[in-house]
């Protein structure tokens, strides 16, 4: 039985995933902030909309950063697999807060839909906005491009969580504009209740992804495609396999298959081959543990394992 892991490149040393989850949060302290003090000059409920959810970043780039701090220890004897798994609860959270400042932003839109008031110094409020909105779309392209890479659903839920801050932001800019040349001041807070419906169907996304990561949900359909293609390309040389299972574990992905070898192979020969498959299983699918288990096909017993059977 062999048990292979992806070697890293001799390359320079990347920075931890924790300096990003700690870019977050900075990130998400000063935009909320900066939304709450637009939000006291203008008395805005879209603004105040847009600074509540900004409050959620602060509490769900804790979250990641503690998360993230955990997944990346190393293997140990009770945790032989690792600790990737703790980024699936921070995506959870995340998601859970998202659901939470949705439920606030809707009931301080419905407050001031029933009793309109005017927003004042709409100049300065807009300011800071645009300069907070800005800010999080930069540190959410980097995140993005950082949870992509390195395969970090734990960034890639606060990035989506920023992104979602970004366009909320961009839809109260257009609302604060609309209200000041028309003095339809209903806007605002109607404003407020279509993004809160906007925020409770990311926040469901979240939620459902983590949730789907925890219950060791398989490789993406490309992978297992890729992955299929190489274990066929075997029977050429006398190699067939069954008892394919897949798994992922947020940054890293795991599978284990049975080789069925022509049995008049020596040990040296089947360990040989088996080597080469899981080195072109490594380099087709990134963070990939390959665990295979060699059996002579000409045995009748290697084929009882039928309830493993993935093909």
């Amino acid at each position: 039985m062999h048990l292979s892991r992806m070697s890293a490149p001799a390359t320079a040393p990347e920075r931890p995933l924790t300096h990003f989850a700690w870019l977050s949060l900075a990130t998400a302290v000063v935009t909320f902030l900066g939304k709450l003090l637009a939000w006291w000059l203008t008395d805005s409920v879209g603004i105040l909309s847009d600074a509540l959810e900004s409050l959620t970043n602060v509490a769900a780039a804790f979250i990641a950063l503690a998360s993230l701090a955990v997944a990346v220890r190393p293997e140990d004897d009770e945790h032989a697999f690792g600790h990737s798994k703790a980024e699936y609860f921070a995506a959870g959270m995340e998601g859970l807060l998202i659901l939470l400042a949705a439920v606030g932003i809707g009931w301080a839109a419905i407050t001031r839909l029933l009793h309109p008031q005017p927003i004042l110094n709409t100049g300065v409020g807009l300011a800071v906005l645009v300069a907070a909105g800005s800010l999080n779309l930069f540190v959410a392209r980097v995140l993005a491009r950082v949870g992509q890479e390195r395969n970090s659903i734990a960034l890639r839920a606060d990035a989506k969580h920023l992104m979602t801050d970004v366009w909320t932001t961009a839809a109260v800019v257009v609302a604060v504009l609309l209200v000041g040349w028309t003095g339809w001041d209903w806007l605002d807070p109607l404003l407020g209740l279509l993004l809160a419906g906007h925020i409770i169907a990311t926040g469901v996304r979240l939620v459902r992804e983590s949730l789907y990561g925890l219950m060791d949900t398989g490789l993406e359909e490309s992978e297992l495609a890729a992955v299929r293609a190489i274990l066929d390309r075997q029977s050429a040389e006398g190699v067939q396999y069954h008892a394919l299972r897949t798994r992922q574990a947020a940054a890293m992905k795991f599978m284990t298959v049975h080789l069925l070898m022509p049995g008049t192979w020596s040990i040296a020969e089947g360990h040989a081959k088996a080597d080469r498959i899981e080195a072109e299983l490594r380099a087709a699918v990134q963070g990939l543990v390959v665990l295979t288990h060699i059996e002579p096909a000409e045995d009748p017993a290697s084929f009882e394992d039928v309830k493993l059977v993935r093909k």
